[in-house]
This record gives structure tokens, C-alpha cells and sequence, in this order.
């Protein structure tokens, strides 16, 4: 199996990390252990969570994935060796900022709290969670301007010299934002960010390519992305409204089944996995990781038949004609 460094750090993983929002959530206890063997058997090697998940679900308060990361390495300790782990800090004890939307206040958005004391309280809580000594990327799970650069990695880097972690990643961060964090480090000599991640799938190829994609091939940077797969409309599952309903993510798909270009690269999509024997999921993952500067793409999984689908699109090789088929549809 293909190894991609994690930017400047000592760490290397397969071209897919496994997202682990979904488990202990959408993927029950047995479910979730059935994945995650599934996808570290096929040479799979980073799992990414964070502290927050699944707190937005009926009755969850957060950690549920990362206990669930926990139990399944305890069921098997020798497992521990062959993953990298990434988690995030900042949602869990965040807040919520009210917006409105014609006059009517909303649950609006989340503000991270990356204060340093709720940080290392954070870390310790997720390495309990998992029952592990090091966290090998930890991420800032989204930028909180109000909080100095120097604080929040400064932060890290006492966790770092802790043993308790081993690089820092950015997550939801504006690329000027990436670069500012970049030279904190550099001025306050600590161990700069190894890593971002970053929102990008062939339907929304925007929010990476240009400044971020700049960023992160100029500064040496892995990159990670998420919804990869578009919430699930990549894999065909979506075409119309009236497939909305099919799951629990199926509304954020709305805008994508009714514009052209979502039709497009459904239909480009097809055509590759007609050609190759791949499913739609698999091709556009193994588009995804082609393109310049990403490390791996993250997709996550709630079957074995999706796991799979996952999997086909870690070592799936797409011929130049057919990555620029889908780069001609997604423009």
C-alpha cells in the first residue's frame, strides 16, 4: 500500500483516512468494529475523529466516537501500531452563536473554544476516551480569531512536550490564517502545523484549489479533506429530491441534485465507473487523491459494501483521459 507523508512530520499513511463521525452514531458498536477492521486489514492507517462527535445527536453528548476508537483497540491492542489516530479540540466546549434569518434566531454556528486551559483539558479527556498515550495529529477544529495564535499553539506545544501528542493540524482554517499560524510558530519556536483540512469533492473544487492549495503545496502541508464525497452525493445515491430522505445527511444534498453542474459530474462520474468496474464512490476518491497537494482524502462508511467502495478507491489508479474527463465536468 501507497504511504503519503503527513507534510513536514515523520508520519506517513495511506491515501484514505477513515471518518469517524459516523461511528457509535449511524454505525452501531458491531458495525463500527466490522469497519474498522475491514479498513486497517486493507492497509488502511488513519482514522480521524474528534471530541465532538457525535454530540449532535438525541442524546449524545460527545466523545462517542473516540470511546468507540477506544473499545475496539482494546478488543485488540496490536491494532494500535498500525493506525495513526487524528482527533480535533474546540467544538465540544465551544459555543453557540446565535444567527437570524429573516427574523427568526437560529441554532447558528458554532464558536470554537480554544482557550489553552480547555485544550489541555480536552486532550487528556480524548486520550482517556481512547484509552491511548499520544494523539499522533490533533487538530484546532476551527479558527476562534479571538484567541492569540501564540496561546492555542503554544498550548499544543506544551501538549507535544508532553508526550501526549505528536504534530498539530489546522482544520477550517482560511489560508491567510494557515500562513499566520505557520509564522507564530517560527517566531515563537515551537513546532509548526503539519497538516490542514480542508472541505473539497469534485462538486466543490473551489474551496481548496487557489489560495488554500497554494498554501498548503508552497508551506509543505498534508492535506486531509472532508465531506470528499460530498455527503454521499458522489456515490450516485442522490438524484432528485425524492431520494433525499434515503438518510439522516440526505437533506444537505439539495442544492447539489438540482443544479447542472451536480448533474454533470454524476454523469462523468458514471462513465469512469463504467470504464473502470469502480463504483462512482471509488472514482471519485481516487480523483480526489490525484490532485496536487492532498494527502489523503476522508470518507467515512456505515457498511461493509461502502467500506468497499472506500477501500477501491485507495489503490484505484484513474488514466490521465479519464481524470480529465471529470476535471472538464467539475470546472
Amino acid at each position: 500500500m501507497e504511504r503519503r507523508p503527513v507534510g513536514m512530520s515523520a508520519m506517513a499513511v495511506a491515501p484514505l483516512a477513515f471518518g469517524g463521525n459516523v461511528l457509535g452514531w449511524t454505525a452501531d458498536d458491531a458495525t463500527s468494529f466490522r469497519l474498522l477492521d475491514a479498513f486497517v486489514d486493507a492497509g488502511g492507517t488513519m482514522i480521524d475523529t474528534a471530541d465532538v462527535y457525535s454530540a449532535w445527536a438525541p442524546g449524545h453528548v460527545g466523545g462517542e466516537s473516540e470511546r468507540l476508537i477506544g473499545a475496539w483497540l482494546k478488543r485488540d491492542p496490536a491494532k494500535r501500531a498500525k493506525v495513526v489516530i487524528a482527533t480535533k479540540v474546540g467544538f465540544l466546549d465551544g459555543k453557540v452563536e446565535a444567527k437570524s434569518y429573516d427574523g427568526k434566531v437560529t441554532s447558528g454556528e458554532y464558536v470554537a473554544s480554544l482557550d489553552p486551559q480547555v485544550i489541555a483539558r480536552a486532550a487528556d479527556a480524548s486520550l482517556e476516551r481512547m484509552g491511548i498515550e499520544t494523539i499522533d495529529l490533533y487538530y484546532q477544529h476551527r479558527d476562534n480569531p479571538e484567541v492569540p495564535l501564540a496561546d492555542s499553539l503554544g498550548a499544543f506545544e506544551h501538549l507535544r512536550a508532553a508526550g501526549k501528542i505528536r504534530a498539530t493540524g489546522l482544520s477550517n482554517f482560511e489560508p491567510a490564517r494557515v500562513e499566520e499560524a505557520l509564522d507564530t510558530a517560527v517566531r515563537e519556536g515551537i513546532d509548526p502545523a503539519v497538516a490542514v483540512q480542508g472541505w473539497y469533492n469534485l462538486v466543490e473544487r473551489s474551496k481548496y484549489e487557489g489560495p488554500m492549495q497554494d498554501v498548503v503545496i508552497g508551506r509543505g502541508l498534508g492535506f486531509f479533506s472532508f465531506y470528499s464525497l460530498a455527503n454521499g452525493f458522489l456515490t450516485g445515491k442522490y438524484r432528485s429530491k425524492d431520494d433525499l430522505a434515503k438518510s439522516v445527511r440526505g437533506l444537505r444534498n439539495v442544492d447539489y441534485v438540482e443544479s447542472e453542474k451536480g448533474k454533470t459530474v454524476l454523469a462523468a462520474l458514471e462513465d469512469v465507473a463504467a470504464q473502470t468496474g469502480a463504483a462512482m464512490a471509488s472514482v471519485a476518491l481516487a480523483w480526489t487523491k490525484e490532485q496536487g497537494g492532498v494527502t489523503a482524502p476522508i470518507a467515512s462508511a456505515t457498511s461493509i459494501e461502502q467500506m468497499r467502495e472506500l477501500i477501491a478507491g485507495m489503490t484505484l489508479d484513474l488514466s490521465p483521459g479519464q481524470i480529465e474527463a471529470l476535471d472538464r465536468a467539475s470546472e
